[in-house]
């Protein structure tokens, strides 16, 4: 149970490092006739008592590291409300600020409300970001009426009007939870109520939620707003976003157009990420040789590329499988002193792997590991499926070893790339043998690739192969189609083994 600090006086003694009670702990909940005076005190020991008190002061600063450092937040608000206890002390924006965000982050909002309540009561100057902060708490909590609630608890509580930060802030939180209605009367009562006129960043954030949902048209109109105003003129963020909105429509002629309005008209100068967009946006129309074109063009306005603007390069070179250019991009990249990172390292392996070169992406692993570059799980899934491709299984077992060995926690799909491949390649005695692996790590294979395993399995004639997957596919929670049912049914009929048939037949019927 949490307790607002009116309660908490009544506690004789909190932590034993702090504690300056020789008092028993003494629950509020306890009848008050059950609670017995304490032993009259001479002078000596109320001198005593108050010595030891003021050696033991704690401040601002060190109640903050307390209640930081401390992990349970029911001793934490504890803590906070014993040292408010003191003489001579009173709580201010960081002690309130520190209790807030160790109870909201534990998500005990109950004890949230107490401690807000009490701090209507105080004096202390607040400031709008203790609040900004719990916003974000209860947005993760999906808390989306809370969230509003503590932007308007910011003049009640602070005593002044919220600012353009606190509005973009609370905005921003409910467009990106999808609370598009909720959002829309948020504004009309900050334009009503507080008369505050929205800035750049809060027409973004409107420019931004219509690009997400494709509506183009109404960000433009949003654009043209804000270009009536003096004091939101559309800057680099609105016309980027606006941009990569046009970009993944496929209206490429219509996002070069704003890149030259946005230069030539209203002299904005692009960054790499502008640039980004562009080239992302040519790279997933299939237009690589433009987006290289953008590339150039970047460079020779004094904006040098970066590690996300190679990496999308190198990654439509591999999406039409021009190996050479890709690596090229990538030498370049070390040549101007970029250090390639994890994304930079799988877009190279995945290209030469598609391209049929995995021992050359193999040594570029090597490479990861000499520079220190960590391999991610992406990365090891890729040499995964190119050694599989080439028929290379050994190798991929031996990739499947070398990844737990380096600490790498791979994933359901990188069992189900060499599976699938193994069913592809028609050897299923390996596959059977393989999904035992699998299901010893705790993965279930794809349905329609368990069922087809089974079925291949019946057609080879296979009955006890098919009989010890079932098994261990039943035990795992799986159960297979009708096509797989029939095949081991007739199976086993053929073999005379009746027994298993009607077993198999009350094992359908109870499924």
């Amino acid at each position: 149970m949490y307790l607002p600090r009116v309660l908490s006086r009544r506690l004789c003694s909190c932590s034993s490092s702090y504690s300056t009670s020789s008092f028993s702990w003494i629950s509020p909940l306890q009848d008050v006739d059950s609670i017995k005076d304490p032993p009259p005190q001479t002078h000596n020991t109320l001198q005593e008592r108050q010595r030891r008190r003021r050696s033991k002061f704690i401040s601002h600063d060190s109640a903050v590291t307390l209640i930081q450092s401390e992990r349970d937040p029911q001793l934490a608000l504890e803590v906070f409300n014993r040292v408010g206890e003191q003489d001579g002390f009173n709580h201010n924006h960081a002690t309130y600020s520190t209790i807030l965000h160790k109870l909201a982050r534990s998500k005990k909002f109950d004890a949230v409300d107490a401690v807000l309540r009490q701090m209507t009561y105080e004096t202390c100057d607040f400031h709008e970001s203790m609040f900004l902060n719990l916003m974000n708490h209860f947005n993760k909590s999906m808390l989306h009426d809370r969230v509003l609630e503590m932007f308007y608890a910011i003049q009640k509580i602070t005593r002044v009007k919220p600012s353009l930060k606190a509005v973009s802030t609370c905005l921003n939180l409910l467009i990106e939870s999808q609370q598009v209605d909720l959002a829309r009367t948020f504004l009309v009562n900050v334009k009503k109520h507080l008369d505050l006129k929205p800035n750049t960043c809060i027409f973004n954030i409107l420019v931004k939620h219509h690009c997400r949902v494709g509506d183009l048209e109404s960000a433009h109109e949003v654009m043209k707003e804000m270009k009536m105003s003096k004091l939101s003129y559309p800057n680099l963020v609105t016309y980027s976003t606006l941009m990569d909105g046009l970009c993944r429509l496929g209206r490429l002629k219509e996002a070069t157009d704003l890149f030259e309005e946005m230069v030539s008209e209203h002299q904005i100068v692009p960054d790499a990420l502008t640039y980004n967009v562009l080239i992302n946006g040519f790279v997933q129309s299939g237009k690589v040789d433009r987006a290289r074109k953008i590339m150039e063009f970047m460079k020779s306005n004094g904006c040098t590329p970066n590690l996300f603007n190679y990496s999308t390069l190198m990654n439509g070179f591999c999406k039409e499988g021009k190996v050479t250019e890709a690596k090229e991009a990538f030498q370049e990249m070390k040549t101007v002193g970029l250090r390639p990172d994890t994304v930079g390292y799988t877009t190279l392996i995945n290209c030469l792997c598609r391209g049929g070169k995995t021992d050359e992406a193999l040594g570029l692993l090597q490479e990861m590991q000499e520079t220190q570059c960590k391999a991610d799980v992406v990365t090891y899934n890729v040499l995964l499926r190119g050694f599989c491709e080439e028929g290379r299984f050994a190798d991929a077992l031996g990739m499947l070893k070398k990844a737990t060995c380096e600490g790498v926690y791979l994933n359901k799909g990188s069992y189900r790339i060499v599976l699938n491949c193994l069913l592809k390649r028609g050897e299923v005695e390996e596959a059977a043998v393989f999904l035992g692996l699998m299901l010893d790590k705790g993965y279930l294979p794809h349905y329609a690739t368990t069922n087809e395993l089974l079925v291949k399995l019946c057609e080879e004639d296979r009955a006890y192969d098919a009989e010890m997957v079932l098994s261990g596919l039943t035990e795992a929670g799986f159960k297979p189609g009708t096509e797989s049912w029939c095949c081991l049914v007739e199976l086993v009929c053929r073999e005379r083994k009746l027994l298993a048939a009607f077993e198999l037949l009350d094992a359908l019927a109870g499924g």
